[in-house]
């Protein structure tokens, strides 16, 4: 059971992980940084709003609206870190 356990630990950090990834390529192309029109920025981008919008979009169903700010992720990171520790907390031990 211990195994099962290590590896939701390691799946939801992996995600918590591609999140960050997603939070900063997200900053660096709106400040003009890093350019969509490559190929490959805009393949990877691609591959991380597939991985990471369904689970912003459902937060952002429940958070009010401020405007240019999106704090659906800082909402999801924190979500999985919480979810993290009631797992580690609640799984039971032999």
């Amino acid at each position: 059971m211990n195994s099962l356990l290590l590896l939701i630990i390691q799946i939801i950090n992996l995600y918590q992980l591609v999140l960050l990834i997603y939070i900063i390529t997200t900053w660096l192309i709106n400040f003009n940084i890093v350019n969509t029109s490559n190929r490959l920025v805009y393949r990877i981008m691609d591959v991380l709003y597939r991985l990471c919008e369904p689970s912003l979009r459902f937060v952002r169903q429940y958070l009010p609206n401020l405007g240019s700010i999106d704090i659906s992720p800082i909402v999801v990171y924190l979500l999985l870190w919480f979810i993290k520790s009631l797992i580690i907390e609640y799984w039971p031990r032999h």
